[in-house]
């Protein structure tokens, strides 16, 4: 769970700090930079599992894929930036498993991670630049500490549950010796002098090649930043059927979701001598949760096709029609598969979820939005198999979603005008809305009223000149004298 992100120099977040929540949203106009926040979340998860040059490959740019590295860094006008750097706050999981399948269980569940990369011209020109390493740690947060970095509002039995250990020295430091800049591993538990690496040399992060065996704590570091991912739902995908070796674990696009269901039946049929009645508990606690959503769906189930080793996923609707995912409208197979991550308690970390709204009828957002909160951790009670420590984010520009939310989850994106080396540069902030949680921190930026007017009243005056190919205005639907009572309006003496 990523609790506070401080980025400086990457894309058009020039110095960000944000608090975040079990459930966040970030609203903002179209371009503004909202999902460079995604980016940079998606950007530190690929650091921890991969090289910096293949890391950096996989963030998207303007193109949805970059081959410069140099895009990934700060520029606004004749401004570059040739360094960027990453502050994060995060709680992990307490145990895990390392690559080599060996145990680990963290020393301390609160922690704090710092990276600095910077940019560097090929000397050799066979490349339009790299990455150096310039400065990575890794520090405890002790459990004394940690009501004070935890900021939203949560339970002391939540807080017991997520957090545990104390420690006094750092799992992973830089330090500058004899002119050479080092990044020094320290094991765990044990005495005896750090490795030392030479930060020049190194083509990924230290903390990308930790061990069970060494550092355990700073191995499930990598594992909460590993299960950062962001969810871009595709209707193709989730209509297809798996086969029966597929992955059982929700993919990032949807697929697998027919595998999935049926891994989430397996499990419930642990223990149980009815394992049909086992199964039939699950397929009936997802069909709930998606009639809730949309009133026509009764059944879900998972054929098995024995043959073919195919497994389809069915809904049957009110009138005892069935349908294979494949028939399904978009906005179905959006609740399905957001319903099922819901009951997998094996997924954890943050889910970052751009435009929720896509697909879904107006009528039916305030239930999309209690689900993907439902999805989130319950901050009143004690984590567990029933409460996994999972985190969602996600960002939209939609008035009717940010009518929905609950107001201290809200942080509004805005271009806003900053001073740098002198001169002035445009760049992201993100405010959040009066009397929240996050206005009792320093430095925090709080919204105008007037940035909300697109929200509260999206329905503006047509001011644009006609176009060419048009002698008049249509009547618009606003403008209709008997639907115009119905429209919301803004209370102009507030």
């Amino acid at each position: 769970m990523l609790t506070r992100l401080k980025v400086k120099g990457f894309k058009n977040l020039l110095d960000v700090d944000v608090r975040l929540g079990a459930f966040t949203c970030i609203a903002g106009a179209n371009g503004v930079g909202k999902s460079n926040l995604f980016d940079a979340i998606r950007f530190l998860s690929a650091l921890a599992d991969q090289s910096l040059v293949d890391a950096a490959l996989s963030v998207r740019d303007e193109g949805n894929r970059t081959g410069d590295v140099r895009s990934l860094f700060y520029r606004s006008g004749d401004i570059a930036v040739n360094e960027m750097s990453f502050y994060v706050e995060m709680i992990i999981p307490a145990t895990g498993i390392d690559d080599l399948g060996q145990h680990a269980e963290a020393s301390i569940s609160f922690v704090r991670y710092g990276l600095t990369l910077s940019y560097r011209q090929d000397e050799l020109l066979r490349s339009p630049g790299v990455l150096e390493l310039k400065r990575e740690e890794l520090h405890h947060i002790n459990i004394g500490d940690a009501r004070e970095h935890l900021s939203f509002p949560h339970s002391v039995a939540w807080r017991n549950s997520a957090i545990k250990g104390r420690r006094t020295s750092p799992f992973i430091s830089t330090e500058t010796v004899e002119g050479n800049l080092l990044i020094k591993v320290h094991q765990e538990g044990k005495s005896g002098r750090p490795r030392q690496l030479l930060a020049s040399n190194l083509p990924r992060t230290a903390l990308s090649a930790t061990n069970a065996a060494e550092n355990p704590t700073a191995l499930l570091v990598r594992r909460e930043m590993q299960s950062w991912r962001l969810l871009m739902l595709e209707p193709a995908a989730m209509r297809r059927p798996d086969n029966f070796t597929a992955p059982t674990s929700l993919g990032s696009d949807g697929s697998h979701l027919a595998a999935a269901l049926t891994h989430l039946a397996r499990l419930n049929e642990q223990g149980h001598d009815d394992r049909d009645a086992a199964a039939a508990q699950v397929y009936g606690q997802v069909a709930d949760r998606v009639s809730r959503l949309i009133e026509d769906v009764r059944r879900v189930w998972i054929d098995r096709d024995e043959r073919r080793e195919l497994l389809t996923l069915f809904v049957a609707g009110a009138d005892g029609t069935s349908y294979p995912a494949r028939a399904l409208s978009d906005g179905t197979l959006r609740f399905l598969a957001l319903a099922v991550l819901e009951l997998d308690p094996q997924m954890q970390g943050v889910i970052c979820l751009e435009e929720p709204e896509n697909g879904i009828h107006p009528e039916r957002i305030p239930a999309m939005l209690q689900l993907l909160q439902d999805i989130a951790v319950d901050l009143k009670v004690p984590v567990g198999s029933d409460n996994p420590l999972r985190q969602v984010i996600v960002n939209t520009h939609a008035p009717a979603v940010v009518q929905q939310l609950p107001d201290d989850s809200l942080l509004v994106a805005e271009r806003r005008e900053s001073i740098y080396g002198n001169k002035p540069v445009q760049t992201v902030r993100f405010g959040c809305l009066p009397d929240t949680w996050r206005t009792a921190l320093p430095d925090t930026l709080t919204v105008a009223r007037g940035a909300l007017l697109a929200y509260l009243n999206p329905v503006a005056p047509l001011e644009e000149p006609l176009s060419p190919k048009r002698s008049e205005r249509p009547r618009r639907v606003v403008d209709r004298g008997d639907l115009q009572p119905y429209l919301p309006l803004l209370d102009q003496s507030s």
